[in-house]
């Protein structure tokens, strides 16, 4: 492997990092707090202290992009002030429901900027991620715009029929098992339109794993 194609592989895996971390943290947090979970209190107890190690490691996570990558996109500002804006409103006012529907606000938000984008004929998606796939024609940025715009919605409404029909724990849970999976393939189910308009692989500036942060 080349100098070049291992800075490639380090970035994305940083990526990966920077988007997924904190909910991996609020997960094992929450998990170590989990004895005390045998009362309402308990069960409170460790949603707080999950959401408080929730909004340092988003933080973190925005610093850790700023400093390896070089920068923060508008996406991951948007992402990280929601996390800590809604999480101060779970610890202060001691219910969960305010960092449930953090997701939904995001993804509702994202898609609704995407899309409006779209329709007025403007690939949003490269201005919010600040970055640009080697070869794609602007016809394949607005495409992508629209896709991801649609897919945002539907993880919007997944999120609130999650949260609505599981408990705390059972919700945290889908975040890792549900929603980082239909990313992924997702993310990778574009690849072929991605092609027809033009995408190149050879001497990319940016890893493919360029997309909107989602694990919030």
């Amino acid at each position: 492997m080349s100098d070049n194609e291992t800075k490639k592989a380090a970035s994305s895996w940083l990526n990966v990092a920077v988007d997924y971390g904190p909910l991996v943290v609020f997960l094992g947090v929450y998990r170590w707090s989990a004895p005390d979970k045998v009362s309402a209190t308990g069960e409170l107890g460790a949603i707080i202290n999950g959401t408080g190690a929730f909004m340092v490691a988003a933080v973190i996570a925005l610093l850790v992009s700023k400093w390896r990558l070089g920068k923060v996109s508008p996406m991951l500002w948007f992402s990280t002030a929601l996390i800590v804006g809604f999480g101060s409103l779970t610890i202060f006012f001691g219910d969960p429901t305010f960092v449930q529907i953090k997701p939904t606000i995001i993804y509702a938000s994202f898609g609704a900027v995407l899309l409006a984008g779209y329709v007025a004929g403007r690939a949003m998606l490269k201005i919010l991620l600040e970055a640009a796939f080697e070869g794609l024609s602007d016809e394949g940025w607005l495409k992508l715009s629209r896709n991801w715009g649609v897919f945002f919605v539907v993880l919007a409404g997944l999120n609130e029929v999650l949260r609505a029909q599981m408990d705390f724990e059972g919700w945290l849970w889908a975040k890792l098992w549900v929603f980082l999976p239909l990313t992924f393939l997702f993310t990778f189910s574009q690849i072929p339109m991605l092609l027809k308009h033009g995408l190149s692989f050879e001497d990319r500036d940016e890893p493919l794993k360029d997309e909107p942060p989602t694990g919030g």
